[in-house]
């Protein structure tokens, strides 16, 4: 992948975030400036989400632990666990929020 379209890529990524967050019924708030998502919970607490270009990886930042995405076969991959990027981030901020939400994939793969 190109850096062009990892720029549209993680773009796109953080963007069908926010669009996931904005249909959830829980209040979240949330700010996206420069490559950085930060969403704050009700308790404060937060989730960063950051593009990390010279890397081409996503990161993410919970309260538990932090997270390097890598795209891999049409998804983002978590390179230490193996998890998907919307599975993890359904349940962690289902755990922040203290209520279930649903964080539904996105199409964000390079065209």
């Amino acid at each position: 992948m190109n850096d062009y379209e990892y720029d549209e890529l993680t773009d796109n990524t953080l963007l069908a975030v926010e669009e996931a967050l904005d249909q959830q019924e829980l209040d979240l708030d949330y700010e996206s400036h420069g490559g950085l998502l930060s969403i704050t919970f009700p308790d404060q607490s937060k989730i960063i989400i950051n593009k990390q270009p010279p890397l081409q990886q996503l990161w993410v930042a919970t309260k538990f632990n932090g997270h390097h995405f890598e795209w891999r076969e049409q998804q983002w991959i978590d390179n230490r666990t193996g998890i998907e990027f919307w599975t993890l981030l359904t349940d962690v901020a289902s755990k922040q929020a203290g209520s279930p939400l649903v964080l539904g994939p996105q199409q964000t793969g390079p065209k």
